[in-house]
């Protein structure tokens, strides 16, 4: 069994157990429920940002702990600082160390779009990411069937949320469909847990035109940055590279600003 089955496995007997716990008409009592959200595909084509999606993440099945003791308000207020586009923010506890909570927080102190980052696998999920204020959910198309992965975009539209589909492989666009937002290509080989921006660069060209483009996971240079923009790439997801730093949204900063020193010598007159 991979890491990945291991999670859903894990998340569809979890979601069971939050039903029990928070009802769904407990949810809709939230005062973020009738919030109207923050647009990610906006953010991510606003011509005075870089497109940067940092992310708040403590730990991975992969690396293990990556930053425990890190704290929402600092790290997330301090992202948006730094100039970044968007924050995702990982609410799985068993297997990445995060909580609901920690997207409320960082809610509470940013007017900008918030991913919630997560293993989708059931509706419910859907109610819980907008009552914790959520404005994007993540749908991983490696674990969902095309009609479910149809379904819950739909639903997500209807809560007004909207949609990243992530995929793994220029084949899981066959279930890309017309309530989906961004697709992401993850550059994570699934099996080996290796990383490459390259394989963002060999599937974009699959992927329609209209749709707004992300890349994710391995980006840890701003040549990087580079290379996946003139590609066509709009969006950026970044969390280990900032996390695994003592100050994530200082090296957020910085990263920031050297892309900024490229994109300036790049549009240099010669």
């Amino acid at each position: 069994m991979t890491i990945l089955e291991k999670i859903i496995q894990h998340k569809i007997k979890e979601v069971a157990e939050r039903k029990a716990i928070y009802p769904q008409q407990l949810l809709e009592r939230s005062i973020y429920f009738e919030t109207p959200v923050v647009s990610l595909k906006k953010y991510l084509l606003r011509p005075d940002k870089y497109g940067i999606i940092a992310e708040f993440k403590r730990r991975s099945p992969s690396k293990g702990n990556i930053n425990p003791y890190a704290k929402v308000e600092k790290v997330s207020i301090g992202y948006m600082q730094a100039g970044a586009s968007a924050l995702s923010v990982l609410t799985d506890e068993q297997f990445f160390g995060g909580q609901n909570a920690d997207l409320t927080e960082a809610r509470k102190f940013n007017f900008c779009p918030i991913l919630r980052k997560d293993f989708v696998v059931d509706e419910y999920q859907l109610i819980e990411a907008k009552s914790i204020g959520a404005d994007a959910i993540l749908l991983i198309a490696e674990c969902l069937e095309k009609k479910q992965l149809q379904q819950l975009a739909k639903m997500a539209k209807s809560l007004g949320l909207e949609v990243l589909m992530e995929i793994h492989s220029a084949d899981q666009l066959d279930k890309l469909n017309q309530y989906v937002d961004v697709v992401g290509v993850n550059n994570r080989d699934l099996k080996t847990f290796k990383v490459s921006i390259q394989h963002s660069l060999e599937i974009i060209h699959a992927i329609p035109n209209d749709v707004v483009k992300i890349s994710e996971s391995g980006i840890s240079n701003p040549e990087s940055i580079i290379t996946l923009k003139q590609a066509g790439f709009q969006g950026f997801l970044i969390g280990e590279h900032f996390m695994h730093t003592a100050e994530p949204h200082k090296t957020c900063a910085q990263f920031i600003s050297d892309i900024k020193s490229l994109e300036t010598v790049k549009n240099k007159p010669s």
